[in-house]
């Protein structure tokens, strides 16, 4: 426990300062995080079977764009070229043909490529988006995540009795889900009405931030099942006591992919 609160207590410290400087530093340091998730979630994978090293180079190149793209826009926008989409599936697809092995790399291996840099790149440039866009906001879904995990897990251990989803996660019960996502949606909503916008639909507000607490809470679950499949318990041992970066993104990385979709709602 102690490891944990100090990993916490460094994680703050660092993560909190970038945060509020914003700008061209915390689009770098999110694009260093997006490198190790891809790393981590690459790295899962060749548990089983490794990748060729060219298209793992390429891989990191494409999230560093991606998660760069727009990093100095303050408008809440996610537009992307369909040439460089175009460009990067035909990279991914084609060395099938030039390899010409499919022990080496095959069609499995360049669709998890494909997948896995659009998913870890656009998510962690939203992050920067939102940062860039207002302070407020992602501090909004900060809150959202930080408080609903609290919570899940002091509601669980104190009264869970009924498992959430036992063959995901054996911890997990359904009073933690509820006790979270009340806390998120106290907390976070407060917040919104003080410090974002005060004339908001209250009940629209309770029911889009409970909609993103719950998602929050289902990123959990789906890298869960990520790391069960693979036979991990983290993934990786980048933050003693916490795991990896994806281990302490998975929610907040769901909740920036749904925030977009209720921007123009709130």
């Amino acid at each position: 426990m102690k490891t944990r609160i100090l990993s916490a207590i460094v994680m703050i410290a660092v993560f909190i300062p970038l945060l509020v400087i914003g700008g061209k530093p915390f689009a770098i340091f999110m694009t260093l995080l997006a490198l190790v998730g891809l790393y981590e979630i690459l790295h899962i994978r060749e548990s089983r079977k490794e990748f060729p090293l060219m298209m793992k180079i390429f891989a990191y190149l494409m999230v560093v764009f991606f998660s760069m793209t727009n990093f100095k826009s303050i408008e809440f926008l996610y537009n992307v070229d369909y040439r460089v989409m175009a460009f990067i599936i035909f990279a991914f697809l084609a060395p099938m043909v030039f390899i010409n092995d499919t022990k080496k790399y095959n069609l499995n291996d360049s669709l998890f490529l494909i997948g896995s840099v659009l998913f870890i790149g656009m998510s962690f440039n939203l992050l920067i988006i939102t940062r860039n866009y207002d302070l407020s906001y992602i501090l909004y879904l900060l809150l959202i995540t930080t408080i609903t995990d609290t919570f899940a897990l002091f509601t669980g251990m104190l009264v869970g009795k009924h498992k959430l989803c036992p063959e995901i996660s054996p911890k997990k019960t359904v009073e933690g889900l509820l006790g979270g996502t009340f806390m998120g949606v106290i907390v976070a909503t407060a917040f919104y009405l003080t410090v974002i916008n005060s004339h908001v639909s209250l009940v629209l507000l309770i029911l889009v931030t409970a909609a993103l607490s719950l998602v929050g809470q289902l990123g959990d679950l789906v890298f869960s099942i990520i790391k069960r499949y693979y036979g991990k318990k983290d993934f990786s041992n980048l933050i003693p006591g916490h795991g990896g970066i994806l281990d302490r993104f998975d929610s907040i990385i769901f909740v920036a992919l749904a925030f977009i979709l209720f921007l123009g709602i709130i």
